[in-house]
């Protein structure tokens, strides 16, 4: 069955998923046939037999606007397959979500940007914090221009349109990489996100990657001082935000630019080849990468022809430890499923599946949480 997508909605995602009893063993999984798609293994069965919950579980989770959708579909159905476990989270951005679960008021926080040395050492000493990447995507460059069906940017022109040098859509810069494309004598309006945003710190670091200039003038991090543009709050505002102006031009997460039918940019990678956003040309980048022992990885100009230049993983921050040992073993459940069954959904979803080395990391690091539990990753 082909998932899609649901309504995305233009001020916060709210995913809220109500069960009734668990009961899930070794037998219960036999009715489950679906791949790990990140490897060659044939499918399999949960080896676990300790699956079970004592009564219902609620997990309450908030952060990054760009895994939103994927993990409002991982919600549902992970409480199709285990009924009394209930996850709720909160699409209020990166900035928020590592605020959020900082100061305990969260069982789980989600950012695109991998929490800094300094974030993680205000997390109090007797939860710890794990990063535990689960999905991965790309970030694009949606625009708005109806008569132009295709578009080249290359890095010196989406740079300068960002900082508000280029002013115009016919300007010889553009016009250069779009031989016969019908540009327009038309204000270029430039939209950005206005909340604290993993997406904003992904984009700005490889701007400034990039760009001198721009590293000196604007820098990067989840809040920047944008030199010309309106804001917008969430991936969801700046993508509605550009449906609603003619001329503009944002930076959205691909999942929500495929939904929601915007046009976004072919952009020039470091191999000075224009490539578009795709799970194909993410997947490339990623290949590119190695991640380190602590899951931390900033991908900001990757090398290789056929990769698409602006690709981030997405983290959930769990703790290490849980005062509720319910609440660990759902957490850990969750962890489990997001790497299994998860995958495929994130593939179909427009998100990157991760590699199975990646996996099987991410599982030896979560396999902390809960004593009484232990990931199968041969579903």
């Amino acid at each position: 069955m082909l998932l899609r997508l649901g309504t995305i909605k233009n001020n916060r995602l709210t995913v809220s998923i109500s069960g009734l009893l668990l009961i899930i063993g070794l037998s219960a999984c036999g009715n489950t046939n679906s791949k790990n798609p990140t490897t060659s293994e044939s499918p399999g069965k949960s080896t676990n037999t300790s699956t079970k919950l004592a009564g219902n579980v609620e997990l309450v989770g908030a952060g990054a606007s760009f895994p939103a959708p994927l993990y409002q579909t991982w919600f549902t159905e992970l409480n199709k397959k285990y009924p009394n476990l209930k996850v709720n989270y909160q699409s209020v951005g990166s900035g928020a979500g590592v605020e959020q679960f900082t100061k305990g008021t969260v069982d789980f926080g989600a950012s695109d940007v991998a929490m800094k040395d300094e974030e993680i050492q205000t997390v109090p000493a007797d939860k710890g914090v794990l990063l535990l990447p689960v999905t991965a995507g790309s970030i694009v460059l949606a625009y708005n221009l109806p008569d132009v069906p295709k578009l080249n940017l290359s890095r010196a022109a989406y740079i300068d349109i960002l900082l508000g040098k280029i002013k115009f859509w016919d300007d010889p810069a553009i016009a250069q990489a779009n031989p016969g494309a019908k540009l327009p004598k038309e204000e270029i309006k430039v939209i950005y996100r206005a909340d604290g945003s993993g997406t904003t710190g992904v984009f700005t670091k490889h701007l400034s990657a990039i760009s001198p200039e721009w590293k000196t003038k604007v820098g990067d991090g989840k809040n920047v001082k944008w030199p010309v543009g309106i804001g917008a709050k969430g991936n969801e505002g700046v993508t509605a935000q550009i449906q609603q102006t003619p001329g503009s031009i944002g930076y959205v997460e691909y999942a929500y630019a495929k939904e929601s039918k915007l046009k976004f940019a072919s952009l020039e990678n470091k191999a000075k080849k224009f490539v578009s956003a795709s799970p194909e040309s993410s997947a490339k980048t990623l290949e590119s990468v190695t991640l380190p022992e602590n899951l931390r990885a900033f991908i900001s100009d990757p090398e290789g022809a056929d990769s698409y230049p602006i690709v981030t993983y997405t983290w959930i921050l769990a703790s290490k430890k849980y005062a509720d040992a319910a609440k660990a073993k759902a957490m850990e459940i969750t962890i489990e499923y997001a790497l299994t069954d998860g995958q495929k959904i994130a593939s179909q979803l427009g998100y990157v599946p991760l590699p199975a080395n990646v996996i099987a990391k991410v599982a030896a690091a979560a396999d902390q949480i809960s004593p009484d539990y232990k990931i199968s990753l041969n579903f």
